[in-house]
């Protein structure tokens, strides 16, 4: 699995304010996000149920 951003989809291997959590729906799928677009609120999809975040 590539080490990239869900939203921008930049590659964040050692880049600080990175973060990875399951969906909050579905639980299946491992979300990460880089700093800049969890700052900015920049929203992502989970490619196995859908879900729409941040809000």
């Amino acid at each position: 699995m590539a080490s990239s951003c869900i939203s921008c989809h930049k590659r964040v291997t050692n880049t600080t304010a990175t973060t990875v959590f399951k969906c909050p729906q579905c639980q299946n799928y491992d979300i990460m996000r880089c700093g800049p677009c969890r700052e900015n609120a920049v929203s992502y999809s989970c490619p196995a149920c859908g879900f729409m975040g941040p809000n």
